[in-house]
């Protein structure tokens, strides 16, 4: 039976998708702050990848690539490779497609269209699948291996029903839940964390004021989660800690929505 090595956080070299704004960030900023390596995947930002890199320059690489394009991925992880010397370690899948929290401006279901749902498909589960292929054959020569999938936990809770966004994560839920078993002989573990509504990222900047005070009354907490406080939860299933957890979704909303 495999019991796969368990690599403190300093010791791994972790790829974050979409990680130069908002959670991205927050990840690489959590991960940094532990002595981790990181690599920042960014499609556009350049200049706020670059700014992430400065906290820690020697242990950071900003790296372009659009995580929809396999044989782009295929690419950036050998190059992380070749940058840090060792291959990924830990995998966040936390890239999405171009989206605003804005209840207002969502697709209704009179006018959501096909178009909408597979933007967020392309951006959520094909560029997922994409990075997970890629990061396999370095994982499988390590003989251990963390893939973390940024969900939500509008699964649970559709309090606005943002139909293509919450489908495409839906589909990255199926997805950990699958590969967990595919991978689990290979000391692989895949996990998923899902928040809510996060104050604030660029993605909520959108958000009125009104809706953060209704969910701040209705969680436990009494407030909205940060990015700092998800990104802490990220840290334990990449940790030697989450060695016996795969394929669970672990919600981080301040007890709003119970997993």
């Amino acid at each position: 039976m495999l019991i796969s090595p368990a690599l403190p956080l300093s010791q791994q070299v972790v790829l974050i998708t979409g990680a130069s704004r908002g959670l991205g960030a927050c990840l690489t900023r959590t991960f940094l702050a532990e002595g981790a390596c990181v690599a920042v995947n960014y499609l556009k930002s350049r200049e706020a990848a670059q700014t992430v890199v400065a906290q820690a320059p020697e242990r950071a690489l900003a790296i372009q690539t659009d995580v929809r394009d396999p044989d782009a991925v295929r690419a950036m992880f050998n190059a992380v490779q070749a940058h840090f010397g060792r291959p990924v370690t830990t995998l966040i899948n936390n890239a999405l497609s171009d989206f605003s929290f804005n209840g207002d401006a969502r697709p209704t279901a009179d006018t959501l269209n096909w178009e909408n749902l597979d933007q967020q498909l392309q951006g959520t589960a094909r560029s997922a699948l994409n990075t997970i292929q890629a990061a396999l054959p370095g994982m499988r020569q390590q003989g251990t291996g963390r893939i973390i999938n940024i969900g939500t936990n509008l699964f649970q809770n559709p309090v606005v029903p943002y139909h293509d966004y919450t489908a495409a994560k839906a589909a990255l839920l199926s997805l950990t839940r699958t590969l967990s078993n595919d991978l689990g002989p290979d000391g692989i573990t895949v996990n998923m964390l899902s928040g809510g509504l996060l104050r604030t990222t660029d993605a909520s900047a959108a958000t009125p004021e009104a809706v953060f005070d209704l969910i701040a009354a209705n969680t436990p907490l009494r407030r909205v989660t940060t990015p700092e406080e998800f990104a802490d939860a990220a840290l334990f299933f990449a940790s030697p800690w989450s060695r016996a957890v795969t394929g669970q979704n672990l919600v981080v909303d301040g007890g709003l929505v119970k997993n």
